[in-house]
């Protein structure tokens, strides 16, 4: 709230009404769950429970709640979509008060409405093809209620996959042509920033879920539980490379100065929002120099019982802390709007030739830094394992 009111203090801002601050942090949940939950099981869950560390009923609890899990994913799915979708024809146009736009008669002439001038299909024509597949999708997902579709959950999840992702896609098709380069890479970061966060996002709250099933696993479960955050490690930094390197860009684009993330409106909400994800990243760096080789130690060891504790206990109650913090992000990014640039009366941003390089040089840099980690985690647990032997 204070973040909301310095914005608000800002010249040249515009608050966002709270109906659209609702809409998009549901919308954006809803894609967390349907991305990130079936992304995570796709990748994660079902790989590792395909494994021979997974006894059959461990694999039965855990797949049974994925499956109710996936299935409220697509619930919160459909409701979100359809507020998201009234939001849109709310401020279309001359726009109209949010109640009104919740009429299924003005979403469907919003939905039919003829091309403007200049595109190549109607912007309705798209959101109505959108809209088709998030139906679909939730459809997939909700069906994963009935105990007869759960024995087929794979099947399910790994076809709402793609569904789920083209949710977003289809969005980001334009009506009109990009004028340039820049508008090609604004709409092709904004869908790496959206699917990355939502799969690292998704994903987290999928495994915090699962974990709460450690009452009913067997002794031997630690061994899985390992295995899990193993595998969802590598997702993790898959995610926080897009979204770091797609973040950069798009703060580019927006910010002309370090001093428009306190004077601007846009810079303070980026600003909380930066700082909400530099504690995501902390918990990661945790996780993979603290927990990770503490748990492959317990592992080498065939230490059940410390390896019980640290997947199932200690990782869970940090992961937990991630959720929190992910809802937190979401909760800002309706707030993120408008421009840096625009508020501080400073020149648009133009890429060139060396924007491209720096850029690239700095990706590459990422890149090779998260492998570094990955790298030195997997020694320190190493190191930590020949000391215990010794």
């Amino acid at each position: 709230m204070s973040t909301a009111l310095l914005a608000a203090n800002t010249a040249g801002y515009a608050m966002p009404p709270l109906w659209r601050i609702l809409t998009k942090t549901g919308y954006f949940l809803g894609l967390c769950g349907a991305i990130g939950a079936t992304v995570t099981y796709a990748t994660t869950v079902r790989p590792a429970l395909r494994a021979p560390e997974s006894s059959a009923e461990d694999a039965t609890v855990l797949r049974g709640r994925s499956a109710a899990y996936l299935a409220s994913a697509g619930v919160v799915l459909l409701v979100a979509g359809y507020f998201q979708l009234a939001a849109r024809v709310a401020r279309a146009g001359k726009g109209m008060p949010f109640a009104d736009a919740l009429a299924p008669g003005h979403i469907w002439d919003f939905l039919r409405a003829p091309a403007a001038k200049g595109a190549w299909i109607p912007q309705g024509t798209i959101y109505l093809a959108q809209n088709v597949v998030l139906v679909a999708t939730a459809a997939a997902l909700i069906a994963l209620f009935a105990p007869a579709a759960r024995r087929h959950a794979d099947g399910i999840a790994l076809t709402a996959l793609p569904l789920a992702l083209a949710v977003t896609l289809i969005a980001a098709v334009p009506a009109t042509a990009p004028a340039d380069t820049d508008a090609w890479l604004n709409l092709a970061f904004d869908q790496v920033h959206i699917v990355s966060g939502t799969v690292w996002l998704g994903g987290l709250g999928l495994l915090a879920a699962l974990a709460g099933t450690r009452g009913r696993l067997g002794d031997g479960a630690g061994l899985l539980w390992a295995d899990l955050w193993r595998r969802f490690g590598l997702v993790a930094m898959v995610c926080v490379a897009g979204v770091v390197i797609s973040g950069l860009w798009m703060s580019w684009k927006h910010v002309g100065g370090i001093s428009q993330l306190w004077t601007t409106g846009y810079g303070i909400a980026l600003l909380v929002k930066l700082l909400l994800v530099l504690g995501l990243v902390t918990a990661g760096v945790f996780n993979q120099f603290w927990l990770m080789p503490r748990i492959a130690r317990a592992r080498r060891a065939d230490d059940s019982a410390s390896l019980l504790h640290l997947t199932l206990r200690h990782f869970p109650a940090v992961v937990w802390g991630e959720v929190v913090l992910g809802v937190a992000v979401l909760a800002v990014v309706p707030f993120i709007t408008g421009s840096a640039r625009t508020e501080a009366g400073t020149p648009k941003a133009v890429s060139s030739g060396s924007l491209f390089a720096g850029g690239a040089a700095l990706a590459v840099a990422l890149i090779v830094s998260l492998y570094a980690t990955a790298k030195a985690s997997d020694a320190l647990s190493r190191r930590q394992a020949a000391t215990t032997a010794a």
